[in-house]
């Protein structure tokens, strides 16, 4: 047999095995292929104007669709050094434990929680709104004897209040919303990290609603962690969430009895990983989200060129001018006091005879315009609209309060 007569036998063989082997395989497939993933994706665009996420501006956009390479590779660490840095300017903090957790707010709420607290230990949570509730459940998860103040939605705690609650339980950890976003409150940090440590006890602040839109210091108010997530005033997509760990806190987090019960949020390798443990070099924990690094890194871009001082100053005068609007326009305000109102996101008592869902149904089908009702506590008891990073501008309070005219004019209004 001739060489090409060889070659020209064996290809054909193959081609017959290949054939056998798909055909016996097709038939052992049950489930086809789904129609729906044979037709091109869409996504429309929308005003994001509800409490989060928020929209995501073509520069951020544009940088997320740079190439991907390793999470180990050289490049991508100096791209988490730069995301290091903002974060620290962002939090107004040297802590050298800065990093971003791969995940949403939730996943950093977690991390803070996963590792300072052991089961057993006293936790004291701050309760006015969901947040609260959900930093109450995750440390009971786990064993804590959890402790709770409570605050009526749209309220918040004195530092008297905080006081006698921390001379009670002696807690190894209080918990407070900075920006409680199902409430609108923007609830005062001042005093509570000094009163905090007076008692031996590390301040968890959640941030998510309110970092870059109001002033919030971390190592001036003694706060000893502090996270926050992407998708919010930063305007990046979700799925990073800045968070930093102070002295005090770490000295408590490496001395635990017991490993915290996650190793994905285990503070020891995700210190490594983002080259905040001083080792000479970085071991492989997971694989970090390297897109999400670049939107994050370029989100943070964003607010150091505008400055943090006038973006708080922006989101402020933007949020008095909506407030006024609102008022002119005959509507309330959830959050009576003037000082605690998020700056962020706004919380409107919902309107007497009208049904809630109709109204933000109503909103979004006709000026495709994303604003939401109430979460858990606040549950038809307010409309919440969300004017955060690049969305906190005059021209979307105009928008938004056009929309509410309009909805307000067609809707139903019961005649109870």
């Amino acid at each position: 047999m001739t060489r090409d007569v060889c070659l020209l036998w064996f290809h054909s063989s193959l081609r017959f095995g290949f054939a056998c082997y798909a055909a016996g395989n097709m038939s052992s497939i049950s489930v086809p292929p789904p129609k729906c993933l044979q037709k091109p994706l869409t996504v429309p665009y929308r005003h994001m104007f509800g409490p989060g996420p928020s929209n995501v501006p073509s520069r951020i956009l544009e940088a997320g669709v740079n190439p991907v390479i390793g999470h180990m590779h050289p490049e991508i660490f100096e791209i988490m050094n730069d995301i290091k840095s903002g974060i620290q300017y962002m939090f107004q903090t040297q802590n050298k434990m800065t990093l971003a957790v791969s995940g949403t707010g939730h996943s950093a709420m977690e991390c803070a929680i996963f590792n300072a607290v052991e089961p057993g230990d006293s936790v004291l949570v701050a309760v006015n709104g969901i947040w609260g509730e959900r930093a109450a459940e995750m440390a009971e998860r786990i064993g804590a004897r959890v402790n709770t103040i409570v605050a009526p939605p749209g309220g918040c705690f004195t530092i008297e209040e905080m006081e006698k609650a921390l001379s009670k339980h002696r807690p190894v950890l209080l918990f407070v919303a900075h920006g409680e976003s199902s409430t609108g409150v923007l609830h005062p940090l001042d005093g509570i990290g000094q009163l905090c440590h007076k008692y031996n006890c590390l301040f968890l602040v959640d941030s998510v609603a309110s970092i870059g839109g109001a002033p919030v210091y971390m190592d001036q108010q003694e706060i000893d962690i502090l996270y926050t997530g992407s998708q919010k005033v930063l305007n990046a997509p979700p799925g990073t969430a800045p968070i930093s760990f102070s002295e005090r806190a770490c000295q408590k987090i490496f001395s635990r009895r017991t490993k915290p019960v996650s190793f994905y949020l285990d503070l020891s390798w995700l210190a490594n990983y983002w080259g905040c443990d001083g080792k000479p070099s970085r071991v492989y924990h997971h694989t970090g989200p390297v897109t999400a690094f670049y939107s994050l890194r370029e989100s943070l871009s964003v607010l150091v060129e505008e400055g943090l001082e006038n973006s708080w100053e922006r989101h402020l005068k933007v949020a008095e001018y909506f407030h006024a609007g609102l008022e002119s326009m005959g509507l309330k305000l959830f959050v009576k006091e003037k000082r605690l109102r998020l700056p962020t996101v706004t919380t409107i008592v919902a309107p007497y005879g009208y049904d809630w869902k109709e109204i933000t149904s109503y909103i979004m089908k006709t000026h495709n315009l994303e604003i939401s009702g109430g979460l858990r506590p606040s549950v038809g008891l307010v409309l919440r609209v969300g004017l955060m990073g690049c969305n906190s501008s005059r021209e979307n309070v105009d928008m938004v309060l056009a929309a509410l005219k309009d909805a307000l004019k067609h809707c139903h209004k019961s005649k109870v």
